[in-house]
């Protein structure tokens, strides 16, 4: 398959009042799959349309593999799409849902179901051909949509919400198939969801969008460790959010005050004084000994199975705690001792955005 790059050039969309995507810009490398993460109402879905030709732009330039497609025909842009809802014909076998975009254009049933065929089996489907969509789960289901669109050979294949009809178990093993798909066939792949965790599973690079706009774009690790603002921190995983006081003691490094602990972290930029600071679950110790800077009594318990989630009331506000310690598990009005790792915690940035 012949991978290709996508540009947006500043695209905006409009609905008669209402902007839907406003000046968007970014670049995506062929042979990489990018996630574009948000609300409900962000934009990316809009995004996406218009990549796929569904949706033409009210200003901007569009480009794949170097060419403008911006008022091409979703016929004339060598795209492909698997729908949140699949989409499959029901009256229609796996074969023949597979095949159906070939026949369409033009190839013979027999050439058109040799090649539905070898798509299938890449997909793992191999011997399921006569079955009726209504005959297979949902996963498999999934995987025939993946393969219609595959078998086009399409420049760029773009997933929107693919997972959200899945169990959470189904949702992990699929997303892990995608992700392999992708880099064994080398795809340009542009992925659509809401959930974070999806995203970060499957992606090189996530671009975060906010109302119309692009919060931030960069790597899953980039974006969770060095959020630009406080929407970003708080939708990139579990983030709570305290004030500090923050005093510059190198180039790049200060002393952040939170409370009775104070961390050495990266200052990114920000003054000295009063800050905002994001705390990862993961950062927090609890230290059942009560020997630790922060006292706690814990407001909030759940039992997950693996792990305990607790709401804790401390100096610094209400955190949102994971412990794996299952084994002592804390009941409400509990006091614990907590302390905080340097890994985990960053300032946040008071970053502007386009209007």
């Amino acid at each position: 398959m012949k991978a290709a790059s996508i540009e947006f050039r500043q695209v905006t969309k409009r609905y008669g009042q209402v902007t839907a995507v406003n000046g968007v810009s970014f670049t995506i490398r062929a042979g990489t799959l990018v996630t574009l993460l948000g609300p409900s109402g962000c934009g990316k879905t809009t995004i996406l349309r218009m990549l796929a030709g569904l949706e033409l732009p009210s200003s901007g330039t569009i480009l794949i593999g170097g060419e403008d497609v911006t008022a091409r025909a979703a016929a004339e842009r060598d795209v492909s799409m698997v729908f949140q809802s699949y989409a499959l014909f029901p009256h229609m076998t796996v074969l023949e849902n597979v095949r159906y975009g070939l026949v369409v254009s033009g190839k013979s049933k027999t050439d058109a179901g040799l090649q539905a065929r070898a798509a299938l089996a890449t997909v793992g489907l191999t011997g399921l051909d006569a079955r009726l969509p209504s005959e297979l789960s949902g996963g498999q289901q999934q995987r025939v949509a993946v393969a219609r669109a595959l078998v086009l050979e399409p420049a760029v294949l773009l997933f929107d919400e693919p997972l959200s009809n899945l169990d959470a178990r189904l949702r992990r093993q699929m997303r892990e198939e995608i992700r392999d798909l992708q880099q064994r066939l080398n795809l340009t792949v542009v992925y659509v969801t809401h959930d974070q965790a999806e995203a970060m599973a499957v992606s090189d690079r996530i671009i975060v969008m906010d109302k119309a706009v692009i919060a931030q774009e960069g790597a899953p690790r980039e974006l969770y460790e060095e959020p630009r603002d406080s929407f970003v921190a708080g939708f990139m995983g579990d983030a709570n959010r305290v004030r500090g006081v923050l005093m510059r003691r190198e180039a790049t490094r200060a002393d952040v005050r939170l409370g009775a602990v104070t961390l050495s972290l990266p200052h990114r930029g920000l003054p000295d004084g009063e800050c905002e600071v994001a705390i990862r679950p993961e950062a927090i110790e609890l230290r059942y000994d009560g020997k630790a800077p922060l006292s706690a009594t814990v407001t909030k318990a759940s039992y997950l199975g693996q792990l305990m989630e607790y709401t804790l009331d401390t100096p610094i506000g209400a955190l949102f705690v994971i412990s794996t310690a299952v084994d002592r598990p804390m009941a409400v009005g509990a006091s614990i001792g907590v302390a905080l790792a340097n890994h985990g915690v960053v300032v946040i940035p008071a970053a502007a955005r386009a209007p």
